[in-house]
Order: C-alpha cells, then structure tokens, then sequence
C-alpha cells in the first residue's frame, strides 16, 4: 500500500491511541550504541518534560511525538497491521524534587528522583506492508528522532523545535533500517504540535515506496571483488583525512573509523551479508554491512547515516554501471 495525501485524516481520541500502544511489537532493537529501552507508558507517566527557561513552558513532550507519529500512521495505512513503537533513549538527565534537596544521593528514594532522556528514537512497524529483496523480509517502518539537544532551551515558547522523521524498511534478518532521502527529514523545525504533525503526514504522503524497494532491489545485481572492496575500504579511511577543497569534490561519507572496523569485521564474519566464496559480494549484502555498522551510532546522527550509506552504495553502483571514474574505487 502507498501512502498518498488522499487518504482522509480523521482525528482520534488519545485514548484510542493509546490502547494501540499497548499492542505488541515484535521488532527487536535497531539501534545500540548507548541507547536504553522503554515503553511509552514510562515515557509518557514518569519522564519530566524540559521548558524554555525564560518562561517555564514546556517544549513539545517525547510522548507527544509518538502520539503524532501513531496517528498518523494509523490514518494513512488504515487496514494494515500497526505495531506498538520501539522506543530507545539515551544521555538521561537526572533530577530530584525539592523537598529532597540536602539528601545524599545513595538516600534518595524512588518517588524523589525526576528524570527525562535527552535524546529519543521511536520506529513504528507495520508488518503487513512487506517485500522479499535477495532471501531478506523487508517490513515497512515510520519513526522519528527527538533530541533536545538540538534545541535552544534558553529562550522563550515559540522558538523553532527541531524533530528528525523518516520513513523506510526494516531488514528483518538483521533488523537493519533503510532509509532513503525522500523518506527522511533531517531537521523539521516546528513550533507546535499541529505544525508537527502537518510534518508528518507530509513526509508520509510524499515517500515512494515503490522505488525505494527497486532502488535496493537493483542493488542486488551489482557485486565488487575482493581487490575492489579493499580498495574501497582504504579510500573511506582516507576520506575523512581530506583536504577540505578536495572533500567537496567527493560525495560524502559520514561513516568513521569505528563504523568501517564493523563493515571490515562483517565482511569476513557476518552470517548474512559476508563475502562470497571467492570474495566478491554483492551491492546489497555492501549496503547492510553499513547499515549494520550505523547500529552503533548515536541517535542524533543515526538517521543522517543511515541515508547516507544508502546514497553512498548507490554511487558505487552507478560507477559500476556506466563505467565512470569514482575516486572510492579508482
């Protein structure tokens, strides 16, 4: 099913909402790093909400967003499976109320202890929207990064909010995100809730689908062999060393060297996406060791990584099918 602007938005009660959060989900974790799992009971009940400091109004909550986020989905993709969201949150700020403001920390009890995540990625599943790309079950995905960090939380309400949003699949195999540039906004700056969610069922209603599974699916039809993957490997290393004159010749690459130990690791040992017997492997199994690798990023530059090894593959692709010069692989 493609999501168009067509569809009709009927608004719902949050009660209505909420009991679909509480249906299961079964993906597993699609990010690492540093991140912390938790539902969105916890999210919504026991998290503070961070204010403007000029004039103590709060910022649009994490809950909130998922609200949004679900209902959009539940709109456009009306008669389709809807998972619960998994949500992930990282770098915690700590708290405490004020009437436990002399006691040690080691005495605090529970009740006296305030807490909110500073940064938070949730993904809604929708398992019935679905394709098969080289042996691996693809499911559709929405979801979204809200990091207060990104936000300047010294000035008054009314300021610019910054949210990330997406929309791609899901490797199931290897619970891989692939996400493509037209399903994602990397900065949605809003001011209220409605200009939120006027975000999101743009994104929504603008994403193809379609050709974001052929994209990939070609990506199956191109191998490298085990010289041009080395050579490969060394020309990422030596991208982020560049001359900054030079860089702005090549197309980026946000990946570092932690990420491309990973690719080089999982090239030789992943069980999915390894190299062939004789060492060539294949522009698809290439994506997913990226996109494998970025499970270790933080949550305010994973999405912008994710698209990115996307748009890098299918560079090398492009220069494998028409023969032109990539400095990745000359």
């Amino acid at each position: 099913m493609e999501a168009t602007h067509a569809l009709a938005r009927i608004p719902r009660p949050a009660m209505q909402i909420n009991r679909e959060l509480d249906q299961k989900s079964s993906s597993r974790a699609f990010i690492e790093a540093n991140t912390t799992p938790v539902t969105f009971a916890e999210i919504q009940q026991d998290h503070i909400i961070p204010v403007f400091v000029k004039d103590n109004e709060p910022l649009i909550s994490q809950s909130d967003f998922i609200l949004a986020t679900q209902e959009a989905v539940s709109d456009l993709f009306r008669g389709e499976t809807i998972l619960k969201p998994e949500i992930r949150v990282s770098h915690p700020i700590k708290g405490r109320i004020p009437e436990a403001k002399d006691k040690p920390a080691n005495q605090l009890q529970e009740w006296e202890r305030t807490i909110y995540y500073e940064r938070m990625m949730h993904v809604v599943e929708i398992p019935t929207v679905m394709d098969v790309i080289d042996g691996n079950t693809l499911t559709l995905m929405v979801g979204g990064v809200k990091a207060y960090n990104l936000d300047n939380l010294y000035n008054k309400k009314g300021a610019a909010e910054h949210f990330k949003i997406f929309i791609g699949f899901q490797n199931l195999v290897c619970t891989n995100l692939c996400v493509r540039s037209d399903g994602y906004v990397a900065d949605l700056r809003v001011t209220d809730l409605n200009q939120l969610r006027e975000g999101i069922y743009n994104l929504l209603g603008n994403y193809d689908q379609h050709y974001h599974l052929r994209q990939m699916q070609t990506l199956t039809q191109y191998s490298i062999t085990e010289q041009q993957f080395a050579h490969l490997l060394g020309r990422c290393r030596m991208y982020n060393y560049l001359p900054p004159a030079d860089k702005k010749q090549i197309p980026e690459l946000l990946y570092g060297d932690s990420q491309l130990n990973s690719v080089t690791s999982d090239y030789y040992r992943d069980q999915s996406f390894c190299r062939q017997e004789d060492g060539n492997i294949n522009l698809w199994r290439l994506y997913n060791l990226f996109t494998g690798a970025n499970k270790s990023t933080y949550i305010d530059q994973f999405l912008d990584r994710s698209v990115n090894a996307l748009d890098f593959v299918s560079q090398v692709q492009h220069a494998l099918d028409s023969g032109s010069t990539s400095w990745f692989l000359s």
